[in-house]
């Protein structure tokens, strides 16, 4: 793995109540592998929002980056579409 590379998701704003926080959940889907039904998985992320720009609805891009606290690891890069 290259050093510096960072992970970047998108995904939507789904709780802003917290200050300087956000939750941001991100869906996946795959295929059950016997099954065949298509499957989705959402994950739920707390960002680093410090200006508290983000709202419900928001789709935003985020990264990885360094622990603020017990359970926040992600940052707010850009907001990509506010919520009507």
């Amino acid at each position: 793995m290259e050093r510096g590379r960072r992970k970047i998701r998108i995904g939507t704003v789904i709780s802003e109540k917290m200050e300087k926080t956000a939750v941001v959940a991100i869906d996946s889907h795959h295929t059950h592998p016997l099954y065949k039904k298509i499957l989705k998985k959402v994950r739920k992320f707390k960002v680093h929002d410090p200006n508290n720009e983000c709202r419900l609805g928001d789709k935003v891009r985020i990264a990885e980056t360094r622990p603020f606290s017990k359970t926040k690891r992600w940052r707010l890069l850009e907001i990509i579409k506010k919520a009507e």
